[in-house]
């Protein structure tokens, strides 16, 4: 029996909330049933083919994580959501690990943050819908070639051609995948650009000293690769707060405007929880002001129990937050300036592995701005097809043009161009 197609399906037993998700998705021109105990979502399940179920944590009879749980064993691809409050935090986080949720919202929700969440859970479950049509087919395809037995010659012509164009379809969807992590990071890096408030050349010099620990501590090329994001982003959770939180200098707030500002990392693994691709960056993030000796938030964490991506933001903020505050104006000094401050912690609020790893890199952080190798500069009109950008191009308004690493093509030659011709002086472009 075919099932009927339902985009969410909604359970809580308080019928108020029912009512608001109800509107909220009607009004966004998606499908949804609701129910208010577990008991009838479970039926509801076996009757209809849903991409999403929200739930909320706490019903009679059984909790909304034991649902979800069920419910995934029961229908693997559909995504699955928790709503809980705040008291339930910990409890969720637990039930996230076990039941195999892919994300938790607190109530009362933010609507632009959960369609997000949405959306983003229904076009997931699609692209694995769409993911076992394609394998079906290809099965189905392989069972018919086996039994072509009139002509070999053509029979493998044919073969070599079909799995030719499903690696094909494999690569470009793998490179689709880079594309749209690396496009997350940007889009969200941006938003830092954007806020007049918030410094974005601090977040390049994080970012940059991450990767240059990770590099020295020898650490996977995935970890190296992921440890400048996590730098990128770490002040990401403040666009969420009140900006006086942060346009004030941080001895001038309030006790209470000092523990609101301290959950600030929080609020970004809420924003990162959508990119599921990002969990790595969202846990360094959210740790980031752990303390090697335990005194640190959110949860008290010690020595190798904090995340190594989150200890290196740590150590890599705290470095730069000393260079700004050195009493000299001279970038030399203040570099050192900075290494006596990361130094005289050691052991208590920083790993002494990564103490070293930091020293070790001192030169290069020194001349990160200088360092160029074969490089040379030139206008957008004089690029060509297959030059690599050295260095990301920003706006005069700090927005990330093209990121480091750029392969320019015909069209973003020409896009450039247009750009360029609207402003009074050219771009500067270092180029590979």
């Amino acid at each position: 029996m075919t099932r009927t197609y339902i985009d969410v399906l909604c359970v809580d037993d308080d019928e108020i909330v029912l009512r608001s998700l109800s509107r909220l998705l009607k009004n966004n021109n998606l499908s949804s049933m609701t129910c208010s105990n577990p008991d009838e979502a479970i039926d509801l399940i076996f009757k209809h083919q849903f991409a999403l179920i929200i739930s909320d944590m706490r019903m009679p009879g059984m909790n909304g994580a034991q649902l979800l749980e069920k419910a995934q064993s029961l229908t693997p691809d559909t995504q699955r959501i928790l709503l809980t409050g705040y008291s339930d935090i910990d409890t969720t986080l637990a039930a996230v690990n076990q039941g195999q949720i892919h994300g938790y919202i607190q109530k009362p929700w933010q609507n632009d943050l959960l369609l997000q969440s949405i959306n983003g859970s229904i076009e997931k479950y699609q692209l694995k819908t769409q993911n076992h049509t394609l394998q079906i087919k290809i099965n189905q395809q392989n069972k018919e070639l086996k039994e072509l037995n009139n002509n070999l010659e053509q029979q493998v012509e044919k073969r070599t051609k079909q799995i030719r164009k499903v690696l094909k379809q494999l690569q470009e969807a793998n490179e689709h995948e880079k594309i749209e992590h690396k496009s997350t990071v940007e889009l969200l890096y941006n938003f830092i650009n954007a806020n007049p408030y918030l410094d974005s050349n601090k977040a390049q010099n994080i970012a940059n000293t991450c990767a240059q620990i990770a590099i020295a501590l020898k650490l996977p090329p995935k970890a190296v690769e992921l440890a400048p994001l996590g730098g990128y982003l770490a002040q990401i959770g403040l666009l969420g707060m009140d900006p006086a939180l942060y346009e004030t200098p941080f001895s001038q707030l309030t006790e209470q405007q000092r523990k609101t500002f301290y959950t600030h990392p929080s609020t970004a693994q809420l924003m990162l929880m959508p990119a599921t691709h990002l969990h790595y960056v969202s846990e360094a993030i959210y740790y980031q002001f752990e303390r090697y000796n335990g005194n640190g938030l959110p949860k008290g964490l010690s020595g190798n129990d904090i995340p190594i991506g989150a200890m290196m933001i740590n150590i890599a903020r705290d470095y730069w937050e000393a260079f700004e505050q050195s009493p000299s104006t001279k970038d030399v000094e203040k570099h050192l300036y900075a290494q006596d401050v990361i130094k005289r912690y050691s052991g208590t609020f920083y790993h002494p592995k990564l103490t070293k790893a930091l020293e070790s890199c001192q030169s290069k952080l020194a001349c990160q701005q200088n360092s160029s190798g074969s490089i040379k500069v030139c206008n957008a009109q004089e690029l060509e097809e297959n030059n690599v950008l050295a260095r990301a191009l920003h706006s005069h308004a700090g927005i990330l043009l093209l990121p480091k690493g750029h392969v320019f093509t015909k069209k973003s030659i020409e896009k450039l161009q247009q750009l360029e011709a609207k402003k009074p002086a050219p771009f500067r472009l270092m180029i590979k």
